[in-house]
């Protein structure tokens, strides 16, 4: 589970960028409840908030030739020593460390086959106020073209400890991922590796994607249709998980809806 301890290598925060900020802030209003909170009006996007509690950050897709998508931040002490060690993996720095103004120092990498993912180190914010209940962040995930690949690197990084479970009918092993020094319990993703078919959206490199719980993974389904929205698999229900949908929001950025199996 994610908790908001933010752990060294725990997933602490997210953000969309897509091409129409009013738009995506409209769509996930209606698929998880989400309120808009702007920066302000030199910047276009703003804080998602679910009951007040900060969830995910909203943002105008600037990159050239970037494709809408999420971008999951984990917690490092020292954003200057993860980037080298990210170097030394034979990853990429596509952003290098920065400061936020007090808020923390984020930077941003590819893994070396083209996984994107970010780091935050922590100032006056750890990250998010809420995870792990209806309406926002509750797992990770990661779908590659090489697992074994990705093990190395991302163990190396983050210090991560992995497990593997049978996929259900025999279809491949699912990589579950644990923080460092940390319990079993406080699993907070998984990584899977998948064909090349699985990483069209893009464009055959892997990619990271968010899990958001929901309390009604088919009510939540049909606001995803209803709102521009598609869905690429399910509502399937999953042994010992829950009942969860693979997504994409209207600019094809992908999401998972999970209602998760009560224990």
């Amino acid at each position: 589970m994610i908790t908001t301890d933010f752990a060294p290598g725990s997933p602490c925060m997210l953000d969309l960028g897509v091409p129409d900020v009013p738009a995506a802030a409209a769509f996930y209003r209606a698929v998880l409840g989400w309120d808009l909170e702007p920066m302000g009006e030199e910047v276009e996007g703003g804080m998602f908030r679910m009951d007040g509690k900060m969830v995910a950050g909203l943002g105008k897709l600037t990159e050239e030739g970037a494709r809408p998508a999420w971008m999951i931040y984990y917690t490092v002490a020292d954003a200057d020593a993860t980037t080298r060690a990210v170097e030394a993996g034979g990853g990429t720095v596509r952003v290098a460390p920065m400061d936020i103004e007090q808020w923390g120092r984020m930077a941003q990498y590819s893994d070396p086959l083209g996984g994107q993912f970010a780091v935050w180190q922590p100032g006056g914010s750890t990250g998010v106020d809420l995870v792990d209940a209806p309406g926002s962040l509750c797992w990770t995930e990661l779908y590659t073209s090489d697992a074994a690949a990705a093990r190395r690197f991302y163990g190396d990084v983050f210090g991560w400890r992995f497990s593997d479970m049978p996929m259900p009918g025999g279809e491949g092993t699912y990589t579950l991922i644990t923080p460092a020094g940390l319990p079993e319990e406080r699993m907070h993703g998984g990584l899977l590796e998948v064909g090349e078919d699985a990483l069209s959206l893009a464009g055959g490199r892997p990619y990271w994607h968010p899990v958001f719980a929901v309390a009604d993974c088919d009510a939540a389904v049909a606001q995803v249709r209803g709102n521009g929205g598609t869905v690429q698999m399910g509502p399937v229900d999953a042994e010992g998980v829950g009942r969860m949908a693979l997504c994409l929001d209207p600019f094809k950025a992908d999401f998972v809806l999970l209602t998760p199996t009560q224990s």
